[in-house]
């Protein structure tokens, strides 16, 4: 509940000269809620800056850019403020359907903001994000324009910054630092509302995706070249009764000699990524778990809309015919 605010001085009706005070007036804060689109390049930091916020890995983290493939909802609460924070996958010029249906979930995004929070890495040059975003018109919510990676910059890099961009926000994701402030900038943002979650909810999507992420996450932390961008993780079975929790999930990617890759000689490399993995789930649920992983071969998956709709993206009408 908010804090209830007194007058310091009783009112007195005008004319009355009884010495009777009126009643104190009373109010009470309306709560505030609403959505914070996080936006920027591949690797600008959005998800690490999800993951802080929350207080709790939710989106997966990688040095290899793009492995935000759809929005991520995290929910941040507190006090009379509730921000529902929307990772989403990098700004790029897609080049095949995969990348297309991750620029549509990313404006579909910035379509649904309250607060778009645009996130820049500040070791980079930084453009607008009307032209990073290739929009024909400008965002309609108001936009603050973060900047990542403060406690990597020197400090000539940051002063010249900070004169260059007046009105952005300073934050390290990694640190914290900045952080708290940003929040209370977008706090003042948000419209007046009622919270639009239960205020000790802190996401919205499943265990099973989050799971799948998590598998999708070891995998990239495993593998080089191209054969990140060619997995897809699908959680086929989730037995959450029995103890262990049993977890059957495969691991497609499009050609057999990624297949190979992914296993590895002997199935060396399968079981250390089904390891690292388990650890990774076990933390998650707060129960052990037995993980059955497999590989199987989609061909070409990234370039088929009935595929990419199977893995639960939304595909732009004009790639789904």
């Amino acid at each position: 509940m908010g804090r209830l605010c007194f007058l310091e001085r009783p009112n007195v009706a005008i004319g009355d000269d009884s010495g009777v005070p009126a009643r104190p007036i009373t109010s009470l804060p309306m709560p505030r809620a609403g959505i914070v689109t996080v936006v920027g390049k591949p690797n600008a930091g959005k998800s690490t800056l999800l993951n802080r916020i929350i207080g709790q890995k939710l989106s997966i983290v990688s040095p290899k850019p793009q492995s935000t493939r759809d929005r991520i909802v995290g929910i941040h609460t507190s006090g009379d403020v509730q921000a529902i924070i929307l990772d989403t996958p990098g700004l790029l010029n897609p080049k095949y359907p995969l990348q297309h249906a991750m620029r549509a979930a990313a404006l579909a995004a910035l379509n649904d903001a309250d607060v778009v929070l645009y996130l820049v890495d500040g070791t980079e040059p930084i453009e607008p994000l009307r032209d990073v975003a290739r929009l024909e018109l400008p965002v309609r919510a108001p936009t603050i324009t973060v900047v990542n990676k403060l406690d990597t910059l020197s400090p000539a890099r940051l002063q010249s910054m900070r004169d260059e961009l007046a009105d952005a926000s300073f934050v390290s994701a990694v640190t914290g630092a900045g952080v708290e402030q940003l929040l209370e900038r977008v706090a003042a943002l948000l419209p007046e509302s009622p919270f639009l979650y239960p205020d000790d909810e802190i996401a919205t999507q499943s265990v099973r995706f989050f799971v799948s992420e998590l598998i999708r996450e070891t995998a990239l932390e495993q593998l080089d070249d191209e054969v990140p961008y060619s997995v897809a993780c699908e959680i086929e079975e989730y037995r959450e009764s029995q103890s262990p929790v049993y977890i059957r999930a495969v691991l497609h990617v499009e050609r057999e000699s990624q297949k190979r890759i992914l296993i590895g000689a002997g199935g060396q490399r399968i079981r250390a990524i089904g390891r690292a993995a388990r650890e990774k789930i076990e933390a998650f649920v707060g129960t052990p778990t037995y993980l059955d992983l497999w590989v199987k071969v989609l061909p070409n998956w990234r370039r088929k809309a009935h595929m990419l709709q199977r893995f639960g993206y939304t595909v732009p009408e004009d790639l789904s015919s």
